[in-house]
């Protein structure tokens, strides 16, 4: 297998969401159709980004990103609004989960974004989606804060886990 990382663009958005909703969608993943239908807008006008693992015309994985203010109270106050990156979703094929290809992309989603400039990515997990926080972790990823968020997360402990790499 020979896995190759590409941009995502708009002739991909149709794969993309495929993948997200076949391989994404889980009891710790909050997935709502109107927002992930506008993160897949968004990359196909270039506002936000995708990176996609393929192997040959089968896609493997995606990870998408963007820059936003977000999570500005976060930042030290040096760096107070300051723009930032964040890591939307992660997602792999599960009969490719365990091979590490969630961590290979998402640190190329890290790279992109320093390349950009930013000092500061953020992502975010269900406190309990332990794939998730090992992938994380194994990026460089450092825990901020856990709090409930029974809305986005029904499952479990109802609560989110958001996660900073410094630059």
């Amino acid at each position: 297998m020979a896995i190759v990382f590409v941009p995502a663009g708009a002739v991909h958005l149709a794969a993309l969401q495929a993948l997200i909703h076949e391989h994404g969608a889980n009891l710790w993943n909050w997935l709502p159709e109107d927002g992930i239908a506008a993160h897949l807008h968004d990359i196909g006008a270039g506002q936000a980004y995708g990176l996609l693992a393929m192997d040959g015309e089968h896609l493997l994985g995606a990870v998408t990103f963007c820059i936003t203010g977000t999570f500005s109270h976060y930042q030290s106050a040096e760096r107070k609004g300051a723009p930032h990156g964040y890591v939307c979703e992660a997602v792999v094929r599960r009969d490719q989960a365990g091979r590490g290809l969630g961590t290979q992309l998402l640190e190329r989603a890290v790279t992109e974004l320093q390349a950009r400039g930013l000092r500061e990515i953020y992502i975010d997990r269900h406190e309990e989606n332990v794939a998730s926080a090992g992938m994380m972790r194994k990026a460089g990823f450092v825990e901020l804060e856990t709090f409930a968020e029974p809305t986005r997360r029904p499952h479990g402990s109802g609560r989110t886990t958001v996660c900073r790499l410094l630059a």
